[in-house]
């Protein structure tokens, strides 16, 4: 049997990698960014770096340990960096890193998708509810 170089590995890796599979990272990634407060804070991000309590302010309804969390989950995944100026108080920006620019976009077309056809999801609702028995 041949000896794989630490690239050829990954390599086999990421064509074997199938987010079909609960355990294949792909999968956990999906997860991570399917979450509406990833979702939101990318797209937030969208226009350029923001302060957590702009970010906060932006996105409605998320508490400050979610948005902590999610900050922090993003930063560890290389999708965003934080960045701290010294100064008082101390100053924390977040921006959207290459890799999270490359993500931003599919996350902004979801969230514009949302936007435009809820009109739509309310009505397909409505009708569903009203032929469903167990309504």
């Amino acid at each position: 049997m041949a000896t794989m170089t630490a690239a050829q590995r990954r390599e086999q890796a990421r064509v074997e990698y199938d987010a079909f599979i609960r355990g294949c990272p792909t999968n956990q990634l999906l997860e991570r960014i399917s979450d509406k407060w990833v979702s939101l804070v990318v797209a937030a991000l969208a226009t350029g770096p923001m302060r957590y309590s702009d970010l906060g302010r932006r996105i409605a309804g998320v508490s400050p340990k979610m948005l902590t969390q999610t900050l922090r989950s993003l930063e560890r995944d290389g999708i965003l960096t934080r960045t701290v100026t010294p100064s008082v108080p101390v100053r924390v920006d977040y921006e959207l890193t290459p890799l999270g620019l490359s993500l931003c976009g599919l996350l902004v077309a979801v969230k514009d998708w949302a936007e435009s056809h809820i009109g739509q999801v309310h009505e397909a609702r409505e009708l569903y509810d009203a032929e469903s028995p167990d309504s």
